[in-house]
């Protein structure tokens, strides 16, 4: 699954390991994330984002 970086600060979506505290699972793509969801460091929205290279 594709990672994803927040544009803002710099914090990387692991869809591997989810956001507990944002109570989304583990294995959950970044595409399934509630519209709402937001970057748990900054706040910034998912339009925020953009996939991760390798």
């Amino acid at each position: 699954m594709d990672k994803y970086i927040c544009m803002v600060c710099g914090y990387i979506y692991n869809p591997e390991e989810g956001d507990s505290d944002g109570g989304i699972p583990p294995d959950t793509p970044f595409e399934e994330l509630p519209d709402d969801w937001t970057c748990p460091i900054c706040g910034a929205g998912k339009d925020q984002f953009e996939k991760k290279e390798n």
